[in-house]
């Protein structure tokens, strides 16, 4: 079989990059190792419910007027139609640092300035030159590292707001420890609070299923349950992959979405030296699903970004997983978005995935470590809004672990290498990356990352 163009991995990035290609080219054939699309945004069923996995909330809200905004500019680089959609804004989330302050916000950034200038008013005129330089910031120019929190130590000089201020841009698209790039920093501060987060009405199936649809009606090819097993190279280019069943599929162009060092493990017979000697970060996430809502759990909040204590530790954890600090998130609570019999609570907090690892070579004591996380993290949000342990009937824990099974992310890190390769190039002429490991960030970024590498490198020469 022979294919001009070959995408590996049929998580978002890798549909949006086959739908954008298939829009020009016959004939492009999408892989996925998995029976299921969707990558780290997928779901499951148990008890015949279904469950989402990854989706808290996609970031990079907009107004259908907006013409610019990334989420209008991604519908048009596919040919999706807006109205075809209905999508819900969240109520409104928080940032908690238990025991010093809350910031609440929602897709008005208004509502964040109210709150700074009455918490922090000797830091709001200096919020405002940040968010002018955020704004004019294009963090989309290759250029080497610099510290978001140098940046806003300097420009703030406030630094529990400018712990705040990271709690949640970290959590949410950070793959390096208690840092991060200044751009990626400046996509996530603007997808989050000058944009803002929603969620589709439907189920992320419905999503991945109306994805899968449009890419095969522009006559795209999608095999599922279909692994490379290697990606085969001659004279530096590369000239197609081997499948795990052992047939051959010759390619004009490969557009990889699973990672730099796992793509370069499929190059390579022999192990990848690492890229990078700084750690990678893995997550450990609970969910709660609850007999009938408790009047304790807040029904106007989507997100609880949480922190106990006055500083942010955002590294990998000595422990299975780090109680100090996590992400709260309420699925139910996002505008229009009709309510449901049962409730659902999701926890978030950072792993450390040796630990599990080793763990999990003895299943029972494996299956007592995610129990007690669950009862741990119950507890944390129990200090923050009340008892609701009473009400749950059905939990599921996912580790790093889980997250590598499924996903063969190294170490289960869901944002990937701490270094990203900014323009998709890893030393082949014929071979990109798009992704997380680009460095774009966020569901509505990991899709245009896919579109991206498609029109810069892949279109002008087909």
């Amino acid at each position: 079989m022979r294919t001009p163009l070959l995408v590996i991995g049929g998580g978002l990035s890798g549909l949006a990059a086959a739908i954008r290609a298939a829009r020009f080219i016959p004939d492009v054939l999408l892989v996925e190792k998995h029976s299921r699309l969707g990558g780290l945004n997928s779901y499951f069923y148990r008890n015949n419910t279904l469950y989402e996995t990854g989706l808290h909330a996609i970031t990079n809200y907009a107004e259908a007027g907006d013409k610019q905004a990334p989420l209008n500019r991604l519908l048009r680089q596919l040919k999706l139609r807006r109205k075809d959609f209905s999508f819900c804004q969240q109520m409104k989330s928080e940032v908690i640092f238990h025991h010093f302050e809350s910031l609440t916000f929602s897709n008005d950034v208004d509502v964040l300035n109210s709150e700074v200038r009455k918490k922090f008013p000797r830091a709001a005129v200096r919020f405002q030159k940040m968010l002018h330089i955020i704004k004019h910031f294009n963090p989309f120019l290759p250029s080497p590292f610099r510290s978001a929190r140098n940046f806003l130590a300097e420009t703030l000089q406030a630094p529990l707001l400018a712990e705040m201020m990271l709690c949640p841009l970290m959590f949410y698209g950070s793959s390096r420890e208690n840092d991060m790039d200044l751009s990626q920093f400046v996509i996530m501060f603007r997808a989050i609070f000058l944009e803002g987060m929603f969620r589709p009405q439907g189920t992320i199936k419905d999503l991945l299923d109306l994805l899968a649809a449009h890419y095969l009606e522009l006559g795209g090819s999608l095999r599922k349950s279909c692994a490379v097993k290697r990606i085969l190279v001659r004279q530096n280019n590369v000239i197609g992959v081997e499948l795990d069943d052992g047939e051959i599929v010759e390619c004009d162009y490969i557009l990889s979405t699973v990672g730099h060092e796992e793509t370069l493990k499929l190059i390579s017979s022999t192990r990848v030296s690492p890229s990078t000697n700084l750690a990678r970060l893995g997550f450990v996430e609970t969910m709660y699903q609850l007999r009938q809502s408790s009047p304790n759990l807040p029904e106007d909040k989507t997100i609880i970004f949480f922190n106990d204590g006055e500083m942010f530790s955002y590294k990998n954890p000595a422990d299975f997983a780090d109680f100090k600090s996590g992400v709260f998130c309420f699925p139910a609570n996002f505008q229009d978005l009709p309510r449901k019999n049962i409730t659902e609570v999701r926890s978030t907090h950072l792993a450390n995935y040796e630990k599990w690892k080793y763990l999990s070579a003895t299943p029972d004591l494996y299956s007592r470590q995610k129990l007690d996380t669950s009862l741990r993290s119950a507890q944390m949000l129990e200090n923050l809004v009340g008892s609701f342990a009473t009400n749950i009937v059905y939990e599921n824990t996912f580790t790093p672990v889980t997250i590598e099974r499924y996903t063969a992310k190294i170490n289960g890190a869901i944002y990937g290498s701490p270094e990203k390769v900014k323009d998709g190039n890893i030393g082949y002429p014929n071979l990109f990356l798009a992704g997380t490991d680009q460095g774009f960030l966020g569901i509505i970024g990991s899709m245009l990352s896919g579109v991206s590498i498609v029109n810069q490198h892949i279109l002008p020469k087909l």
